[in-house]
């Protein structure tokens, strides 16, 4: 299967987001029979999944689900996935909504065998953004190893270079197409299913935490890079100031969630997310010293309360039921000393540790940039399901914070929902 120009399709279903929720609903709306156009402004599958280390509740990685839906995905001629896909207007109403789509240039074509010639002739460098800016990566790139589809992207910003023409010199396949246009796609679906996503909270809008301007204070996505086999340190995880691994880490959670003046919510996966990191430092040193400052501990469920127990059963891993008010640095160092209250004894605390990670909250993508539709939000910029209404659903986490298996699961059951509108109308 190919990215390709498709005619408008009737009884069609639109899916928005190529991370978790957007494959399940795309894939099971596919395989009960119906076409499917899925859109990613990336230029690859996967979304957030992607560029973790593991996942619960298996404790897999991303390569256990997403190669299998991947695989689907090329079995399944009903669906076709657009990448570098953004929706650009929607008009209609249930059963017929005509939307605009706009593909922007990849640069780079289906004559693509991922050999790296490109990258290899590129001398510019642009920040790796799927690594959270940890490390530097070609102008010509993969952007992950097991990347869909497995091709190269020419950067923009070195369009109109030596470099770009370089790129495109150094390929042996005239792969390499520094003249492609955006372009506009219109298409006709009965239904929509917006799998829009979430991105981390910006911790540097968090004053008192540090982040930003200490080196050694990163937050929990930037963990699970560290963590990660392809991320910046290819698994080894060490402080960002001078490489070093680090004996003792705090974890400080609701990094700007529950907070009034950032995220009013609970993010549902922080606390499951910094317990599984605390795992992750425990396995490659396991004289670690690991400090969690917590609200509440939050474990939805008899597994996670399990892997919960788990974490308390671990002599070197110290709850502090606090939140914590300051970060310092020590400039000789670069440790940090973190200041909390202990709820439970009124005790001023300052544990000193050589790196902290904060928990930083679950913000959907629609907080920042609604979409070109009519659609009902939340304060938090969450998408309200109007099912009496239907025709337009949101999945996954663009509707509530989830993990990974409640995406799934809430996915599947919107692909029904988008599947139901189609027969309805």
């Amino acid at each position: 299967m190919t990215e390709e120009n498709v005619a408008p399709a009737s009884d069609s279903i639109l899916v928005v987001g190529g991370g978790i929720s957007g494959l399940t609903t795309a894939i099971e709306a596919a395989e009960a029979g119906y076409e499917v156009f899925l859109v990613e402004k990336n230029p690859y599958l996967g979304g957030r999944v992607a560029q973790l280390n593991q996942y619960f509740p298996k404790q897999c990685p991303p390569t256990c689900g997403l190669e299998i839906n991947f695989r689907r995905i090329k079995d399944n001629s009903r669906l076709k996935f657009f990448t570098l896909a953004e929706v650009e207007n929607v008009t209609g109403s249930p059963g017929n909504y005509d939307v605009s789509v706009k593909i922007t240039p990849r640069y780079v074509n289906a004559n693509c065998t991922c050999c790296g010639d490109c990258a290899d002739a590129c001398q510019a460098e642009i920040d790796n953004e799927f690594d959270f800016g940890m490390q530097k990566i070609k102008g010509a790139y993969l952007p992950f190893e097991m990347a869909f589809p497995s091709r190269y992207v020419i950067s923009p910003q070195i369009i109109g270079t030596e470099d770009a023409q370089r790129c495109q010199e150094a390929c042996q396949y005239d792969a390499v197409e520094l003249d492609m246009e955006p372009k506009t796609m219109n298409f006709n679906v009965g239904s929509i299913v917006w799998a829009t996503g979430w991105q981390p909270y910006d911790a540097a809008k968090i004053d008192n935490l540090g982040f930003g301007q200490h080196p050694n204070i990163v937050t929990n996505m930037m963990m699970e890079r560290l963590a990660a086999p392809n991320g910046p340190t290819k698994g080894k995880i060490v402080r960002p100031a001078d490489g070093k691994a680090p004996e003792s880490i705090a974890f400080v959670q609701c990094a700007g969630s529950r907070d009034e003046n950032h995220l009013p919510y609970c993010s549902y996966i922080c606390c499951m997310a910094s317990l599984k990191q605390a795992m992750y430092v425990r396995e490659r040193d396991p004289d670690a010293k690991i400090y969690i400052f917590y609200i509440d501990m939050r474990a939805p469920g008899q597994r996670y309360e399990k892997f919960y127990q788990q974490a308390k059963d671990d002599e070197n891993i110290f709850f502090v039921k606090g939140k914590v008010a300051e970060v310092n640095e020590d400039a000789d160092t670069k440790n940090i000393t973190v200041v909390a209250e202990n709820a439970v004894t009124g005790e001023k605390i300052q544990q000193n540790v050589e790196m902290v990670v904060l928990a930083t909250g679950m913000e959907p993508t629609t907080a920042t940039a609604k979409l070109p539709a009519d659609l009902n939000y939340t304060d938090e910029g969450f998408i309200i399901n109007d099912f009496e209404n239907g025709g337009m659903f949101a999945a996954g986490c663009a509707n509530k914070p989830a993990d990974v298996v409640s995406s799934n699961q809430n996915a599947t059951g919107m692909a029904l929902k988008a599947i139901q509108t189609l027969v309805t109308r």
